[in-house]
């Protein structure tokens, strides 16, 4: 592991820990390196947060584009949006600290734009309606930033079976 992954790595760790996105010092004590080079790949806490950040949306989009090639973006778009165990804790401490740190022209932003964007044209190829591919990725966006926000549970498995049966019409089931 390189020591800028072995850096994000600690820092996750210690986020999932505390429930807050840690300083720089901690950050660096956990990973075994000096200030300096942790500085040296991230210069801020700002620049920490955002680093976290675009790991996750690697991590989603690595997952997209797997399951677009089999056929299977819509689903796993609905699946991936509802974060569970330690995923609820690291999204909210993201979440906060992000709103805290966020200035414009941020990198974040900006990634997450380019992100969401192919994703709704991977489930849009799948599903081949603009306007479902749109409700589909709303519907992800919405049941994250309600189990995120701690105002609902995450839907059971039941439930998200019949959101899919409605939403991407699948194989050998009933639906619209």
């Amino acid at each position: 592991m390189d020591r800028r992954a072995l850096i994000l790595d600690a820092a996750r760790q210690l986020t999932l820990e505390r429930g807050v996105v840690p300083s720089l010092n901690e950050t660096a004590s956990t990973a075994g390196v000096s200030k300096g080079g942790l500085v040296h790949h991230f210069p801020s806490r700002a620049a920490l947060v955002q680093g976290l950040a675009l790991v996750a949306l690697e991590e989603i989009d690595a997952a997209m584009v797997t399951a677009s090639a089999e056929g299977r973006a819509a689903e796993t778009w609905l699946r991936i949006s509802v974060p569970t165990g330690e995923d609820v804790a690291l999204f909210r401490a993201l979440a906060i600290a992000h709103s805290a740190v966020e200035t414009p022209g941020d990198d974040v932003a900006a990634a997450s734009r380019e992100a969401i964007a192919r994703w709704e044209s991977m489930i849009q190829d799948e599903t081949g309606d603009a306007t479902r591919a749109r409700v589909i990725r709303l519907v992800g966006d919405g049941l994250a930033a309600n189990v995120i926000a701690g105002i609902e549970l995450a839907p059971t498995e039941a439930e998200l079976d019949a959101l899919l049966d409605v939403l991407v019409r699948r194989p050998g089931r009933d639906g619209p």
